[in-house]
Protein backbone atom coordinates (compact mmCIF):
# COMPACT_ATOMS: atom_id res chain seq x y z
CA UNK A 1 0.00 0.00 0.00
CA UNK A 2 1.59 3.11 -1.26
CA UNK A 3 0.87 6.49 0.90
CA UNK A 4 -1.25 7.68 -0.99
CA UNK A 5 -3.65 5.06 -0.42
CA UNK A 6 -2.91 4.51 3.26
CA UNK A 7 -4.15 8.62 3.73
CA UNK A 8 -7.37 7.59 1.92
CA UNK A 9 -7.57 4.73 4.20
CA UNK A 10 -7.40 6.34 7.14
CA UNK A 11 -9.21 9.13 6.12
CA UNK A 12 -12.32 6.62 5.13
CA UNK A 13 -11.82 5.18 8.82
CA UNK A 14 -12.18 8.25 10.48
CA UNK A 15 -15.12 9.48 8.93
CA UNK A 16 -16.80 6.45 9.08
CA UNK A 17 -16.34 5.52 12.92
CA UNK A 18 -16.64 8.82 13.20
CA UNK A 19 -20.37 8.42 11.84
CA UNK A 20 -21.25 5.46 13.83
CA UNK A 21 -22.07 7.25 17.66
CA UNK A 22 -25.00 9.26 15.31
CA UNK A 23 -25.98 5.94 13.51
CA UNK A 24 -26.36 3.84 17.00
CA UNK A 25 -28.26 7.11 18.97
CA UNK A 26 -30.52 7.36 16.38
CA UNK A 27 -31.89 3.44 16.06
CA UNK A 28 -31.16 3.16 19.57
CA UNK A 29 -33.94 5.82 20.04
CA UNK A 30 -35.45 5.43 16.87
CA UNK A 31 -35.71 9.24 16.20
CA UNK A 32 -33.94 10.70 13.58
CA UNK A 33 -36.26 14.44 14.12
CA UNK A 34 -32.80 16.64 13.79
CA UNK A 35 -32.20 15.21 10.62
CA UNK A 36 -33.32 17.15 7.46
CA UNK A 37 -34.71 14.40 4.91
CA UNK A 38 -33.31 16.39 2.23
CA UNK A 39 -29.89 16.23 3.48
CA UNK A 40 -30.28 12.68 4.43
CA UNK A 41 -31.46 11.96 0.73
CA UNK A 42 -28.41 14.15 -0.54
CA UNK A 43 -25.78 12.39 1.73
CA UNK A 44 -26.68 8.95 0.54
CA UNK A 45 -26.54 9.75 -3.41
CA UNK A 46 -23.38 11.28 -2.46
CA UNK A 47 -22.02 8.27 -0.87
CA UNK A 48 -23.77 5.89 -3.41
CA UNK A 49 -21.54 8.06 -5.69
CA UNK A 50 -18.20 7.99 -3.97
CA UNK A 51 -18.71 3.98 -3.75
CA UNK A 52 -19.52 3.54 -7.55
CA UNK A 53 -16.16 5.55 -8.03
CA UNK A 54 -14.35 3.77 -5.23
CA UNK A 55 -15.73 0.62 -7.62
CA UNK A 56 -14.36 2.25 -11.08
CA UNK A 57 -11.19 3.02 -9.57
CA UNK A 58 -10.54 -0.46 -7.70
CA UNK A 59 -9.81 1.49 -4.65
CA UNK A 60 -10.85 -0.65 -1.60
CA UNK A 61 -10.15 2.28 1.05
CA UNK A 62 -12.64 4.32 -0.79
CA UNK A 63 -15.11 0.76 -1.42
CA UNK A 64 -14.96 0.06 2.25
CA UNK A 65 -15.67 3.50 3.82
CA UNK A 66 -18.49 4.73 1.69
CA UNK A 67 -19.83 1.00 1.48
CA UNK A 68 -20.00 0.95 5.36
CA UNK A 69 -20.95 4.87 6.04
CA UNK A 70 -23.93 3.96 3.45
CA UNK A 71 -25.38 1.40 5.16
CA UNK A 72 -25.17 3.58 8.50
CA UNK A 73 -26.74 6.62 6.38
CA UNK A 74 -29.73 4.93 4.94
CA UNK A 75 -30.27 3.12 8.57
CA UNK A 76 -30.95 6.77 9.53
CA UNK A 77 -32.78 7.53 6.51
CA UNK A 78 -35.11 4.49 7.50
CA UNK A 79 -35.78 5.86 10.82
CA UNK A 80 -36.31 9.08 9.28
CA UNK A 81 -39.18 7.91 6.80
CA UNK A 82 -40.75 5.24 9.31
CA UNK A 83 -41.24 8.40 11.50
CA UNK A 84 -42.89 11.14 9.05
CA UNK A 85 -45.67 8.13 8.70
Amino acid sequence: MDVTEAVGVVAGLLTTIAFVPQAWKTLRTRSAGDFALPMLLLFCLGLALWLAYGLMKAAPGLILANAVTLALALAILWVKLREGR
